[in-house]
This record gives C-alpha cells, structure tokens and sequence, in this order.
C-alpha cells in the first residue's frame, strides 16, 4: 500500500504562465546585466540550483555562494510579483486526484519533490492555495541533484510517519522524464502526466509505472492499492 505521494509542480500540479521563466530573465536583466539568460537551459525537471549555474556559465559569471544568494533573494520578489499578473491555473484533475487521496481508508501522507527552492514552491502553491496541503518534501535548497532530493524527500517522510519506508510504498507524480528517473532512484513507483513538457508518448517511452494525459483518468484507488 502506498504510504506516501510526492508530487512534482510546475506542469504536474499547476501552471503558472511561465512566471518562474520570466522571474529569472528579469533577475538576470536587472542584477547581472545579462539579456535572454534562460534562452538556452530547458527548464523541465531541473533544480532551480542547476539552471543557475548552468546560465551563469553561459554568461561568465562567477558561480559563487554571494551570486546564487543575490539571483535567490531577487528571484523570489519578482516571482511573487510576476505571478500575481500571469495567467495561471491548476492542472486538470489535481484538485479531485488529491481529494481522492484523502478520502482512502488509509490516507498517505502528501509530499512534494520538486525543482524549485523551498520559498519558490511555497509562493507558486500559496497563489492557488494549495501550499497547506503538502506535510513534506524535498526542495532545490536540499540538493542540486534530482535522485539526491527524492532520498531526502523518502527520509524526511519516513521521520514524520516514524517509519523506514520501502520504494513500493512511495509514489511519484510527475510529467517529465527526470520525474521518472528520480522516482527510480529510491525504486518508487511513478504516476507520469502529459500536463507538462513531455508528450504521453515521450513518458511511456521511460516505462512508468502508469502514463496518463491528465489525472482526470486515474483515481487514487488505483494508484495506492
């Protein structure tokens, strides 16, 4: 039985207009100089702390503990800003998904495994209001690496449930294929969403262990059994 579901963000719960895209150009515009910083790195599935440093290579700017201090501390005004003027929503099918989790015999616990820094997830989920829902996690601010992040996310979970738990009592839902692959690094099952970047095509070719276009067409039955 499935103990406990983590849930990527951007393109799997929600859609924020590109904000987070946009909140970077303008960071880098106005405090490094730097004209179409994001043109190059694809975002989908990344860690905020791998693309920073990926554009700051781009760009020759020293990628020191004081500059991805100065991009974070930017980075999170311009978000909250910029989001509250995008055009926004939250996927199809994850409100009613995530009410059918709840409402299982035995409930698992809601986590998040996501890219983004922990204030960035918060400000993105607290414009849909959706931030309280999630008990744990695992953030960019933990660790650059994606597969490094879905450990913390398993060992934080398993204090919160007093618990060691086992890869089949973890499930992923995500819609890229690096969701996948971190999934499979701690051996969790994957719930794989074409809301995002990826195709349904392009996810199945990654063998989760469920590919669906939206969660409109699986219930949480399925899924946690």
């Amino acid at each position: 039985m499935v103990r406990l579901v983590l849930f990527d963000i951007d393109g799997t719960l929600v859609h924020t207009g590109r904000a987070g895209v946009r909140a970077y150009d303008r960071v880098f515009a106005t405090e490094f100089n730097t004209v179409d910083g994001t043109s190059r790195p694809k975002f989908g599935g990344r860690t905020d702390l791998s693309l920073v440093r990926e554009i700051f290579g781009c760009h020759s700017i020293e990628a020191t503990p004081e500059n991805f201090q100065r991009f974070f501390d930017r980075y999170v005004f311009w978000l909250d800003h910029i989001l509250a003027q995008s055009q926004s929503e939250i996927c199809p099918g994850v409100l009613e998904f995530i009410h059918q989790l709840q409402a299982l015999p035995r409930p698992p616990l809601l986590g998040l495994l996501t890219g983004n820094i922990r204030l960035g997830a918060e400000i993105k989920l607290r414009h849909f209001q959706l931030w309280d829902v999630f008990e744990t996690g695992a953030f960019a601010d933990d660790h650059e690496d994606r597969n490094q992040m879905a450990a913390i996310a398993r060992a934080r979970a398993g204090r919160v449930l007093n618990d060691n738990l086992r890869g089949d009592q973890i499930l992923v839902v995500g819609d890229t294929p690096l969701d996948i692959r971190c999934a499979r690094a701690i051996a969790a099952r994957v719930l794989a969403v074409a809301t995002g970047g990826a195709t349904l095509d392009e996810l199945k070719r990654h063998a989760p262990d469920w590919a669906v276009a939206d969660l409109r067409q699986i219930s949480a039955a399925e899924v946690c059994r």
